[in-house]
């Protein structure tokens, strides 16, 4: 069986790469693996290809960036021509990026199997491109591998039928398990100077967050506040970079004397500073799952989230971008007051072993691997 796998950004990797691993253990599976090159640079990247062990993709598409729908074109075009080449018996896709989404409707129009896996997630906020990406990818998939029960029942309040959807676990979750005594080896906080427990990790990337000024002012007055409690390690996104000095708040953000404001770094070394943080500030919908599995405290900067099980059962609040309640919910953190949390029921390593078994098994026994 010939599986196309589709990554096309930074998210993606660390997903595909337990999956890789385990099509790879499949003598019946030929897995092949296409980078649409979404993001295409080595920090948001190439190096995380190296740092989790994923062979170099099978070919690259170089699309590169551009708007949302130049994007979603780009990878479409030269994406079906490939389909039609390599004729594959299924394409995979990962998470909730422009990329894809592409892959989804190509795989639609060329009567390709479709496999989605971190389906049925929903923040139902059309503004953000992801939820839109989400939506559309899930109506078109055969295989639709979930990662919270409650994505389950938005599926089936969608009208999916019931014996499409796999409630497998999280493969994030599999990459971290796999990767994190690596990332405490590095040791680092003593590289900036710090100490285990007395910092927090900051990261925004949003648009929501950066691309309008009064949110983005408002982000880091709340900034100026937190930074006076305990260092701030800030792996800043180059396209927020980009829009603060844009809007002039730059220089208001290097004149933080406790805030680190430093390049985008690879994925064990984030992981190593995340692991050992405080807590973490983020607009992410990854690293409000890792978090959860790492125990720690999780300020999500944002009004919803599609991963509710992080706040039900995980490390995750949801304080929006308003000063007041950033300051606040970091004051309660530093103070000591830390909610007691659980690893969400499947999250413990072996969803990608699940997701593989489902693949190989023939249509009237898709349900074996099921964590029913």
């Amino acid at each position: 069986m010939k599986i196309i796998n589709i990554v096309g950004a930074r998210p993606n990797l660390m997903k595909i790469a337990p999956i890789m691993t385990a099509m790879r253990g499949c003598p019946d599976i030929e897995p092949v693996l296409v980078h649409t090159g979404q993001h295409y640079d080595e920090n948001m990247s190439g190096i995380f290809f190296q740092e989790l062990g994923i062979r170099p993709p099978d070919y690259n598409l170089g699309i590169g960036s551009g708007t949302h729908t130049w994007q979603t074109a780009q990878v479409m075009l030269a994406l079906e021509t490939l389909l039609l080449d390599l004729r594959p018996d299924l394409v995979l896709v990962v998470g909730d990026v422009n990329s894809t989404l592409a892959a989804a409707l190509v795989a639609a129009k060329l009567q390709i199997r479709l496999a989605h896996v971190e389906a049925g997630l929903r923040s139902y906020d059309r503004t953000m491109p992801e939820e839109i990406n989400r939506i559309v990818t899930d109506s078109l998939a055969d295989f639709l591998f979930t990662t919270e029960r409650a994505a389950n029942e938005n599926l089936q309040r969608e009208g999916i039928s019931a014996d499409k959807i796999f409630f497998v676990g999280n493969v994030m979750i599999d990459t971290l398990l796999n990767q994190r005594a690596h990332a405490l080896d590095l040791q680092m906080p003593s590289r900036f100077g710090i100490q285990a427990n007395q910092y927090a990790l900051l990261t925004l990337h949003r648009p929501s967050n950066v691309d309008t000024p009064r949110v983005l002012a408002g982000i880091l007055t709340a900034l100026v506040e937190i930074q006076a409690m305990l260092p701030i390690v800030f792996p800043i996104h180059p396209r927020t970079l980009k829009r603060m000095d844009e809007m002039g708040l730059g220089d208001r953000a290097r004149a933080m004397p406790n805030l680190k404001i430093i390049e985008p770094l690879g994925y064990h070394e984030f992981l190593g500073l995340m692991a050992q943080a405080r807590f973490v500030l983020t607009d992410s919908g990854g690293i409000q799952e890792e978090t959860t599995i790492l125990g720690v405290p999780c300020l999500t900067l944002r009004e919803n989230t599609e991963r509710p099980i992080t706040i039900i059962e995980g490390t995750n609040e949801l304080v929006g971008a308003s000063p007041e309640q950033i300051v606040s919910a970091a004051r309660r953190i530093v103070r000591g007051e830390i909610k007691s949390v659980r690893a969400p029921e499947g999250w413990d390593g072996k969803a990608a072993e699940r997701i593989v078994g489902i693949l190989q098994t023939s249509p009237d026994r898709m349900g074996d691997a099921r964590l029913d």
